[in-house]
């Protein structure tokens, strides 16, 4: 029987079982890491054209994400469970209209500062990296590093360990409860739901479109608009003499190891990082290292990865057995032996 995300328990325990051998290689050093190759394509973001459609009811990127993306939004199962042993879970199910920061319903937000006597508006992201934490270290494989360069979350597999929040420098992913196979795997501490971000409109460009907040910056400012889209090489370029222009500074060239989003500011980077942690947001814009730079770090994770990948199979495998035993029982009618049941392959 297949479930409603496309995926059999079968498939799934298959799935168990590679992670836990990939994880097994990375431990040895011989794993593949997610290095990208080129060309890949990135964005760049003039945070001195940017007014954050002040002017507008919803900034035009922000709109235009949620527009593309609706399909993809979780509709979670009432009553949503705790997770165990926590006793709290992630629901905005109730907060949909909420734009003032990234959740499972709202993948792109504007962040606003005031640096200097000037007014700062930053678009905000998931920075697709280079080298993705999050991608190398979920324990169940639900990242892919796709060639374009965008880091993309398998819906279908990711159970909401939110590893990948953990690992993020700047904790993009988040979570909603009451969605995703994590709710047949209960009350095993295998995840608590299902973690969304930006995909870079990774649909989008395997069509040979443009992400919809770039489309929609560029028809309301034209010429003028603060967002630029293209191979990685030409946006790094751009960002550079854009900062000549300025002299001013880069944000996403080497954090993390690199990004394929890049801000131009002529205020120093630091300076709006300061303003954005008085107000204690969680997307700050400070000097950080690819935690897969620490090579403990990194066998760490792939030691941890094939425990838990385990654990949500032997699960799944008894979730299954139980199920199964429960048909079995219901299907053996008064007066007839069990062994004269048809018994039928879920």
């Amino acid at each position: 029987m297949e479930d409603k995300q496309g995926w059999t328990r079968r498939n799934f325990l298959k799935t168990g079982a590679i992670v836990t051998g990939a994880g097994a290689v990375g431990v040895l050093g011989l794993s593949k890491v997610a290095f990208t190759k080129s060309p890949t394509y990135a964005t760049m973001i003039d945070l001195t054209k940017c007014d954050g459609c002040k002017n507008e009811p919803m900034p035009k990127c922000v709109e235009a994400c949620r527009r593309v993306n609706e399909k993809k939004f979780p509709n979670p199962q009432e009553q949503i469970k705790d997770l165990w042993p926590q006793k709290t879970h992630d629901d905005w199910s109730r907060k949909r209209d909420v734009t003032s920061t990234l959740t499972p319903y709202n993948w792109t937000t504007i962040q606003k500062v005031e640096v200097e006597g000037e007014d700062v508006f930053i678009p905000r992201r998931c920075m697709h990296c280079e080298n993705p934490p999050c991608s190398n270290l979920c324990p169940f494989g639900a990242l892919d590093k796709h060639g374009d360069g965008s880091v993309v979350i398998n819906h279908a597999l990711c159970l909401g360990g939110a590893k990948c929040k953990a690992v993020c420098p700047w904790h993009i992913p988040q979570r909603q409860s009451g969605v995703g196979i994590y709710l047949k795997l209960q009350p095993m501490p295998a995840g608590g739901g299902v973690m969304y971000k930006c995909d870079f409109c990774h649909d989008r460009t395997k069509k040979g479109l443009i992400p919809a907040c770039v489309e929609a910056c560029e028809k309301r400012l034209g010429d003028k608009k603060p967002l630029f889209f293209g191979r990685r090489d030409e946006m790094l370029k751009m960002a550079h003499d854009r900062a000549r222009e300025i002299n001013g500074f880069i944000y996403g060239e080497k954090e993390n190891g690199g990004t394929g989003t890049f801000y131009v500011s002529r205020i120093p980077f630091e300076k709006i990082d300061m303003k954005l942690k008085e107000t204690k947001p969680t997307l700050t814009m400070g000097k950080v290292q690819n935690p897969l730079r620490d090579v403990n770090g990194w066998a760490k994770g792939f030691l941890i990865g094939p425990a838990v990948s385990a654990l949500g199979a032997v699960g799944l495998a008894l979730y299954d057995r139980k199920r199964s035993a429960k048909a079995s029982a219901s299907s053996v009618k008064p007066g007839i032996a069990p062994s004269e049941n048809k018994q039928t392959e879920d």
